[in-house]
């Protein structure tokens, strides 16, 4: 099988890092994005700026080959935008790998050749066997050595129930429900939230930013409400280090955020966990929770309440995965985030993410399941690995390559390059989450 290709889910940063890993040692990388173009999840959040700096953003194999077809490095010490990530760096990435990566392809389910999930015989020796649907509604199948998926996890976002659960009726108040962080740079978007009534719910940096963003509208346009609904008995900890914090963005996320609770510019409502949306009648909402607490007069809700992986299209294949938290069970431990903040997540690499099906990898955001302690380094650390692996190269793959910042407190998760990282009762993600001023946490990358 080593003349198929290795297929990678999703041309986001990851994606893209296993990718340029893979050709540097030889193998042949074959991308399928869902997307129109590399970073299509990334152009979503666009306005979000990450904690990390350029100098914490880039995979040292990309580099090197970006670097052969002349590109510059962005300034180490600045904080890119999600925009500024994907136009500076993944999409001339993507450029760099030419044919490899193709998008308006989504993979709808893998795999072992002529077998289902049920059939032992083969699956160390069959090629796996990638199916693909293009956007003008052509299928194909696709033999491949090994399969990374670096999809992430943005496209599956929580719901605003508290159970895990779509809360009754929030299925039919979805007109009024997001689950993303407003762009209020959109007039169209400012819009639909000034003068009105706005509930956020979630406790991460997500939600920190969604705070700052609002109150800042709500200083410009009279009869702007925010109410602050959060699962936890007090918001005291979501406002993490402060000064204190090793990652300055952050920090400064959550002074700004705490700035505007003490200014009383939202009304904080804890041990709220929403079990029904109700219509009002009057073209508004209300939410109710399960101890029987109400939100009246509800225009729109901004629910930031974490996101967790889509598996239904690996259905065939056989994962090994972590009961609770949907993350590999060697890796679960690691990142539990009821132990660990993104500071100390220990890095890891192949032998953490080794499923039961040969030569599957699950990589990036998707691979931390429901936990939200994600860098982008600790990812770019995993294809490495992988790649060395697959490459041959076993003394490289169990290598541990990657140092990680010491990144001060995290609030109980870390922060990610990606806004998929936050969660209702927790923190954001690592990799890249927002900075001062606008102060979000990163979005996942990439699409099937």
């Amino acid at each position: 099988m080593s003349d198929l290709p290795v297929v990678v889910v999703g041309a986001g940063p990851i994606g893209l890092a296993a990718a340029a890993e893979l050709r540097e040692r030889g193998l042949t990388p074959l991308v399928f994005e869902r997307g129109p173009a590399a970073g299509a999840a990334v152009a979503q959040w666009n306005h979000v700026r990450l904690f990390s700096r350029w100098s914490e953003l880039v995979d040292p194999a990309a580099q090197r080959l970006l670097t052969a077809a002349g590109w510059t490095h962005p300034d180490p010490e600045a904080y890119p935008t999600g925009s500024q990530w994907a136009s500076d760096y993944l999409v001339p990435l993507a450029d760099a790998l030419g044919d490899a990566v193709q998008p308006n392809t989504e993979v709808v389910g893998v795999a072992r050749r002529g077998r289902d999930r049920i059939v032992d015989a083969g699956r160390d020796t069959e090629p796996l066997s990638v199916h693909i649907r293009r956007t003008d509604g052509t299928e194909d199948r696709i033999l491949a050595s090994a399969v990374i998926d670096a999809s992430g996890t943005w496209g599956a976002p929580n719901p605003l129930g508290s159970e895990g659960l779509p809360a009754a009726g929030e299925h039919a108040a979805a007109a009024r429900i997001s689950y993303r962080v407003p762009d209020l740079d959109d007039p169209q978007v400012r819009a639909e939230y000034a003068g009105k009534h706005t509930v956020i719910a979630g406790a991460g940096h997500s939600a920190l930013t969604a705070i700052v963003a609002l109150a800042s509208l709500a200083a410009d346009a009279p009869g702007t409400r925010i109410t602050w609904a959060v699962r936890r008995a007090g918001v005291g900890t979501a406002f993490g280090g402060g000064d204190e914090d090793q990652l300055p963005a952050r920090g400064a996320l959550g002074l700004r955020a705490k700035k505007a609770v003490d200014d009383g510019l939202l009304q904080v409502v804890t041990g709220f966990r929403t079990a029904t949306v109700e219509s009002d009648g009057d073209g508004q909402i209300a939410l109710v929770s399960d101890a029987g607490q109400r939100i009246d007069a509800v225009d729109q809700v901004v629910a930031l309440t974490g996101f967790r992986p889509d598996l239904s299209w690996l259905s065939e294949i056989r994962l090994g995965l972590d009961p609770v938290l949907q993350a590999p069970v060697e890796l679960a431990p690691l990142i539990d985030p009821n132990v660990h903040s993104c500071g100390t997540v220990y890095p890891h690499g192949v032998r953490e993410l080794t499923h039961p099906e040969p030569n599957v990898y699950v990589v990036g955001m998707k691979s931390y399941g429901r936990a939200p302690t994600f860098l982008a380094m600790t990812g770019y650390e995993q294809v490495r690995s992988i790649a060395a692996h697959l490459a041959g190269d076993h003394e490289a793959a169990n290598r541990v390559e990657l140092v990680l910042p010491e990144t001060g407190v995290c609030g109980g998760a870390g922060v990610f390059d990606d806004p998929n990282a936050d969660t209702a009762e927790g923190g954001g993600g690592c990799c890249g989450a927002p900075a001062a001023p606008e102060l979000v946490t990163l979005a996942s990358p990439s699409g099937r």
